[in-house]
């Protein structure tokens, strides 16, 4: 494993411009769709075994791939290694948790610095900085980590997003990553993180409408059921951390879409209990 962890220190850069030049992140379809690892590894090699191990299949994973679980390090580790295997097949997004002043004090940092030393940390931090934010499958499906933003009228504003770059308090990229749907809400609303917004189903909608577009995927919460429709089923939120932190009962899932963009679950039950499909 140190020795993987020595490959990455040295290694990473030009994998951090391959990235860059991605952008978008143009994807073809035949995806399988990841929410919210957050460190659980034994989980992720689950979620492999269900799916199928790269290149068998091919992933795109929605973000916050570190804190609160206890190997943040073996799951980005392997993540960026499928990364750097197979490049076209294999897709990592931003999550909120990749971004020095989150996983600062969320757990990452002092897992790095115990197990290896700061510097680790810090080469993490260069890596976050340069994931794309968000993808577009066939021109109809957007995903992202978090979802919408006031400041979101087309695609060619997320595409002029420069990196690298942090995380910003306000604006278009931290609401790509923070922001939440909000049943009870008609339009933009306050949102109980003291970050970034909530959105009502209108505002799905009008998106969608205005872009010619059929859904968005994203993760960033726990649901019960490791997934949940919103807004007449045309945003869905992936959560793929079962029994998350140890706290919860819930499940975790994965999203699969096929040629004709049709959408189906897998679900992955905390580790006592069999996965199932739907």
């Amino acid at each position: 494993t140190s020795l993987i962890f020595c490959y990455f220190e040295h290694q990473f850069w030009k994998y951090f411009f391959l990235i860059l030049t991605i952008g978008f992140s143009f994807l073809t379809i035949g995806f399988i769709f990841s929410g919210d690892i957050h460190g659980q590894y034994a989980d992720l090699l689950r979620l492999f075994e269900y799916g199928g191990f790269p290149p068998k299949a091919n992933y795109l994973f929605l973000g916050d791939y570190v804190d609160r679980g206890k190997q943040s390090l073996e799951t980005i580790c392997l993540l960026l290694a499928y990364k750097i295997k197979y490049p076209e097949n294999f897709f990592l997004l931003r999550g909120n948790h990749e971004c020095a002043s989150i996983n600062r004090i969320y757990g990452f940092y002092d897992e790095c610095k115990r197990r290896f030393n700061v510097r680790l940390w810090k080469t993490f931090t260069d890596c976050f900085n340069c994931l794309p934010v968000a993808a577009l499958i066939d021109d109809k499906i957007l995903c992202m980590h978090g979802g919408l933003s006031p400041d979101l009228t087309n695609l060619d504003q997320i595409r002029s997003i420069t990196r690298p770059t942090d995380v910003p308090d306000s604006g278009l990229l931290c609401d790509l990553l923070w922001s939440d749907p909000g049943r009870d809400i008609k339009g933009w609303g306050m949102n109980d993180r003291g970050v970034s917004f909530t959105y009502g189903p209108d505002r799905v909608s009008d998106f969608l409408m205005k872009n010619d577009m059929d859904l968005v995927c994203r993760a960033h919460q726990v649901v019960e059921d490791g997934y949940e429709f919103f807004a007449d089923r045309q945003l869905v939120t992936i959560f793929s951390a079962p029994n998350y932190c140890g706290e919860f009962d819930n499940a975790g899932a994965m999203m699969s879409v096929d040629e004709s963009l049709m959408c189906s679950f897998q679900i992955l039950k905390p580790a006592d209990k069999r996965s199932r499909f739907i």
